[in-house]
């Protein structure tokens, strides 16, 4: 039985070293890793979904009301992570137990949606997809530390692939039974899921890769190791939070009023959920792409460039006059605005260290409620040219905000 050793890097950082994952857990780490991909693809049907069925909604709410229930659910959804991780810090909920909590929760916030009942959809519906969504985050970064920003990417790359199926078939397909079929899809998914979710032991690295020399290679790449693990309170404190902090939240409000807007914009039915999940599928492959990026020119330029790409793509979008200018404007806000959430994980890691990474990301997390109260608020009263102007001169200014970024402690230059 091998025995488990601890060895620290040349900066302080702690190793437990000498076990493979499957014997610290019964299970291959690659299994947790496609279970946590699965659920995120079932999870995501309640945001990314949701604004292919607001033509089908329309004759029920008004287009303001289902705006407010999406911004809603997206309240309930971030601000959920924090909790969620706070709890899994003081051992208090467990991977497997968040999950079918989550699992239970999403399949009840599309159940009540098609029984009418919007609030029930939001906040049902936003706090199970925010339990599984911090959830599988949460345990393929303790699975993957040695690759966190790739394996991030490509777990939060489901959340939007899992709509595509789900918009085509809203936009083709949508009647009675389709959301209890759909909710009861997603419960299925995620609480099977949920089975294989468990946490490897605290500081737990791979056998295969030295950590020491991992360590060394690290401090020569463009994202460099935190200086000190930060509390979140002391997070709080760096400038370079808030710069972070806010160009999330504008990122967001323009990801979310593509979300409900775009099929809208185009009128037609088909072609608007035919551009709402180009979107998705757009959002998801940057998501896998932008991390790969990142690894090579650095998180913070990465960050700066997706959310200039989609500012721009407002424009493309507002001034597109055929199909072409619409696929384009649609793929290029998907790989703009949702994909400083892959990036978002890395970022908050390597600028505020790993302790208590769970905890600071979920705070920051909440940026993306901040984003949802600012596009139901400034963007939603108002007519399309309007709003996708503001949308994007939201993603420049994010953009700019961004730019900022240094981590704390250690000159810019």
């Amino acid at each position: 039985m091998p025995v488990a050793t601890y060895v620290r890097d040349h900066v302080g950082r702690l190793y437990r070293v000498g076990e493979t994952d499957v014997e610290v857990s019964g299970r291959s780490r690659r299994a947790v890793l496609w279970a946590a991909w699965a659920a995120m693809l079932a999870a995501g049907i309640g945001q990314y979904g949701f604004g292919a069925l607001i033509p089908q909604l329309q004759g029920r709410w008004s287009v303001p009301e289902l705006f407010w229930a999406l911004a809603l659910w997206t309240v309930c959804q971030a601000g959920t992570a924090f909790p969620a991780a706070w709890l899994r810090q003081q051992g208090r909920l467990t991977p497997t137990g968040a999950m079918w909590i989550g699992a239970l929760l999403c399949g009840a916030g599309l159940l009540t949606l098609g029984q009418g009942q919007l609030v029930g959809y939001s906040v049902l519906g936003g706090i199970g997809a925010g339990l599984v969504y911090s959830t599988c985050l949460g345990t393929v970064v303790r699975w993957y530390p040695e690759r966190v920003t790739r394996k991030v990417a490509f777990v939060s790359a489901a959340f939007p692939y899992g709509a595509v199926p789900f918009v085509i078939a809203a936009g083709f397909f949508f009647g009675d039974g389709f959301l209890l079929q759909a909710a009861v899809v997603v419960t299925v998914v995620v609480a099977v899921a949920g089975i294989l979710m468990k946490d490897p032991p605290e500081h737990w690295w791979p056998p295969h890769i030295p950590p020491r020399e991992w360590a060394l290679d690290r401090a020569r790449v463009p994202n460099r190791a935190a200086l000190k693990d930060f509390r979140t309170r002391e997070a709080v404190q760096c400038g370079t939070f808030w710069w972070l902090y806010g160009g999330v939240a504008f990122a967001a409000a323009v990801s979310l009023y593509d979300l409900a807007y775009l099929p809208l914009f185009v009128g037609d039915r088909t072609l608007g959920a035919v551009a709402l999940a180009i979107l998705a599928a757009a959002t998801g492959t940057g998501r896998v792409l932008v991390g790969w990026i990142s690894d090579r020119v650095g998180r913070r330029k990465a960050l700066v460039w997706t959310l200039v790409t989609g500012g721009l793509a407002q424009f493309v979008l507002l001034y597109s006059q055929n199909v072409v200018g619409l696929v384009i404007g649609a793929t290029l806000a998907g790989f703009g605005t949702g994909c400083c959430y892959s990036l978002l994980v890395g970022v908050t890691r390597e600028y505020f260290g790993e302790t208590n990474g769970a905890q600071n990301f979920g705070v920051l997390y909440t940026a993306k409620a901040v984003g949802a109260l600012i596009a139901a608020v400034v963007l939603a009263s108002q007519g399309p040219a309007f709003a996708f102007v503001a949308a994007g001169v939201l993603g420049l200014a994010g953009a700019v905000l961004t730019g900022h970024l240094s981590q704390p402690g250690r000159p810019r230059l």
